[in-house]
């Protein structure tokens, strides 16, 4: 697939960062999903959980990963890591918390964190998870999450900070389940011009996530994680 051609569907993934809604059936994804759904439907055996988290990346960097799991109050580690990154399987509330699908208990997005977004972007995702977990609502996870970054109690996004999405195994969105292989960079808020996303012909795209104050420049790559071909390659 020409990055022209995906560009449209990428801008609107953003790989968990969909603004908007999109009509299934005459009923939105929005109206699909209202409210979030039983716990359980969004909980994973541990073992296949494992494995999915590794899959985001290729084994060179998942092998040595810490692998984080979900549990009754948010994330808590399942395997103990050795080289800096840390691999885990994100639902549908680590998205944008105006994403049609933010209580949609099928989606499971793989992503191995690499060390400088560990330190400043899985802290937020950790956040996230457990407000969702405590029942609060969408209203008050983003009062919540403006009053902690006004005060300064989430960690600066560091530079590099940058993120594999490589699984094919995952599931993104109803419309686009598995996607694409990318890899993630995370930038401040508004950063996307100056890398040249969004533009013609460029191979970057950018979105800006307004409540956690970053934007997510997503990249296409031509394999996944396991080295196999994109059987609809981005570039």
């Amino acid at each position: 697939m020409k990055p022209d051609m995906l560009r449209p569907i990428l801008c609107g993934i953003l790989s968990l960062v969909l603004i908007g809604g999109t009509a299934v059936h005459g009923q939105t994804l929005k109206e699909r999903y209202p409210t979030m759904a039983p716990l359980a439907q969004y909980m994973m055996d541990q073992s296949a959980e494992i494995a999915l988290a590794r899959s985001a990346a290729p084994k060179s960097i998942s092998e040595g990963a810490e692998v984080l799991l979900l549990g009754s109050g948010g994330f808590d580690v399942g395997v103990k890591g050795a080289n800096g990154w840390t691999c885990l399987v994100e639902r549908s509330w680590n998205a944008a918390v105006d994403f049609p699908e933010f209580w949609n208990p099928k989606i499971r997005a793989p992503i191995c964190f690499n060390p400088a977004a560990v330190r400043s972007v899985l802290p937020v995702a950790i956040v996230w998870a457990k407000m969702v977990l405590a029942g609060q609502s969408q209203a008050q996870m983003a009062s919540q999450a403006k009053a902690a970054f006004d005060a300064k109690k989430m960690p600066a996004l560091e530079p590099g900070a940058m993120g594999f999405m490589m699984s094919k195994d995952g599931y993104l969105t109803d419309d686009h389940p598995h996607f694409h292989p990318h890899v993630m960079f995370f930038e401040p808020l508004g950063e996307g011009p100056q890398w040249g996303a969004n533009l013609p012909g460029s191979p970057i795209f950018a979105g800006d996530d307004n409540v956690n104050r970053m934007s997510i420049l997503p990249v296409p790559v031509p394999r996944w994680s396991d080295g196999t071909q994109d059987s609809e390659p981005a570039n």
